[in-house]
C-alpha cells in the first residue's frame, strides 16, 4: 500500500480505537482494546523515519499522531483514576448498583443544587440506562429545575430546595425535596 492508503487506514483505526475506549470506559466493553491500540501504534510508527514529501499527507499524518498522543494521555489518566477508584462514571455506576441492591424506593444521595453537576449526572444516568442523550441540553435541565422549585417551595413552605437524580423503572428523573437546615 502507498502512503495515502496507510494514512487513511491509520485514521480509520484511530477513530475505531477512540470509540472502543469510550465503550470500555462506559462499561459496554469488558476489556481494554489493547490489540487495536497495538495496531494503531504500529501504523503511527510506520512513517516516523520516512520523509513524507507531500505536504498535505505529512500534515495529516502528523495531526493523527498528535491526536493519538493526546488521546493516549487522556486514556492513561482515566485508567489511573479507574484503578484508584476515583473515576466519576465508575462511582456513579457503583452508586446505582448499591441503589438496586437497596430496598425499593431508595434513592441516590442528594446532590448540590448546581445545574452543571446535575446536568452531568443526568446525562451519565441516561447513558447508563442506554437512553439517548443527544437531545438533552443544560437549558432543558435548568428549566425543569425552575419549574419544580415553586411547587416544592409551596408544598413545604421553604425556598431552599435540593435536587438529585433518581432512576425509577430504568428511567433517570430529577427529583426535588426541601433542603434540610444545617
Amino acid at each position: 500500500m502507498g502512503i495515502p492508503e496507510d494514512i487513511a487506514q491509520f485514521e480509520q483505526c484511530l477513530n475505531e480505537l477512540i470509540i472502543k475506549y469510550e465503550q470500555y470506559f462506559l462499561g459496554l466493553e469488558k476489556r481494554e482494546p489493547v490489540r487495536l491500540l497495538e495496531t494503531v501504534d504500529r501504523l503511527a510508527r510506520k512513517y516516523v523515519s520516512v520523509k513524507i514529501v507531500n505536504t498535505m499527507l505529512n500534515f495529516k499524518y502528523n495531526s493523527l499522531v498528535a491526536k493519538l498522543n493526546s488521546y493516549r494521555q487522556y486514556w492513561n489518566r482515566i485508567l489511573r483514576l479507574m484503578e484508584e477508584g476515583r473515576y466519576s462514571r465508575d462511582r456513579f455506576r457503583m452508586a446505582m448498583h448499591d441503589d438496586r441492591s437497596a430496598p425499593a424506593g431508595k434513592t441516590s444521595p442528594p446532590h448540590r443544587d448546581d445545574t452543571d453537576d446535575l446536568y452531568r449526572q443526568f446525562i451519565e444516568a441516561r447513558r447508563s440506562c442506554n437512553l439517548p442523550v443527544e437531545t438533552i441540553t443544560r437549558e432543558m435541565v435548568a428549566s425543569a429545575i425552575e419549574r419544580q422549585k415553586p411547587a416544592i417551595a409551596a408544598k413545604y413552605g421553604t425556598d431552599r430546595v435540593e435536587f438529585r437524580i433518581v432512576i425509577q423503572d430504568g428511567v433517570p428523573k430529577i427529583k426535588a425535596r426541601p433542603r434540610r437546615s444545617q
